[in-house]
């Protein structure tokens, strides 16, 4: 990134749980609350949004790691937010520190890492 991103620069992402996010979707038998692959995908959303701001030209951020913990369960209609914070930095490799909370709790922590890329290289591929 030409643009330097500061240590704590912020992202999150907001949804509301919907049937298409929870077990339930994936099979009918599972119980109908949030599903760890969907707030995985929130979380890294809100780790795009806090590095999207200092890519340049065509740079994009793309997810390299993850380590989280899903801590509580959310039905149907909880409000989930997602926070990231950047935490740390080696040559373009970012590990963010993420959260997501419903309305009443922190349902899951963790890290993620993401790394930046070209989009017309990555293309290319």
């Amino acid at each position: 990134m030409a643009k330097p991103v500061p240590l704590g620069a912020r992202g999150e992402a907001q949804e509301t749980v919907a049937l298409e996010h929870t077990l339930t979707a994936h099979h009918p038998e599972l119980l109908p609350v949030y599903s760890t692959p969907d707030m995985i995908r929130l979380m890294e959303t809100a780790a795009f949004h806090a590095l999207h701001p200092y890519c340049e030209g065509d740079e994009i951020t793309v997810g390299t790691s993850i380590g989280i913990e899903h801590r509580a369960a959310s039905g149907i209609g909880a409000r989930i937010k997602a926070e990231a914070v950047l935490e740390s930095f080696d040559g373009r490799f970012y590990t963010l520190r993420v959260t997501a909370r419903d309305e009443a709790q922190e349902i899951g922590r963790g890290t993620v890492g993401r790394a930046v890329v070209s989009r017309a290289a990555s293309l290319k591929r």
